[in-house]
């Protein structure tokens, strides 16, 4: 099988970027059944976790009332925790656990 080079657009940034012969036979013999969708700029961007950004949601602590932010959208009805009242809270439950017994 001759495989030539081909022109794809990159999904990410719509650039376009080439899909060499060479990248072709290595897709073929791995069987690989789809051609890259990313430039390898993208590629390396997306690999090393690109600049995504976590939305950050501002609401009250469920414990303290203090304002605060989380990496998450609230679920209604579920208790919201600072950071400090989420920590408190970790440690206390650990602390609280009976020890085992040593022989």
């Amino acid at each position: 099988m001759e495989f030539v080079d081909k022109i794809l657009k990159c999904v990410d940034c719509g650039n376009e970027f080439v899909f060499t012969a060479g990248e072709q036979l290595f897709f073929h013999d791995k069987q690989f059944r789809n051609d890259p969708k990313r430039c390898k700029l993208c590629k390396a961007k997306r690999a090393s976790g690109g600049s995504a950004v976590r939305a950050e949601t501002r609401t009250t602590c469920s414990e303290c009332g203090h304002e605060t932010t989380v990496p998450f959208k609230p679920t209604q009805g579920r208790p919201v925790l600072c950071r400090e009242c989420f920590q408190r809270k970790r440690i206390v439950p650990a602390a609280a656990q009976p020890r085992p017994a040593t022989l």
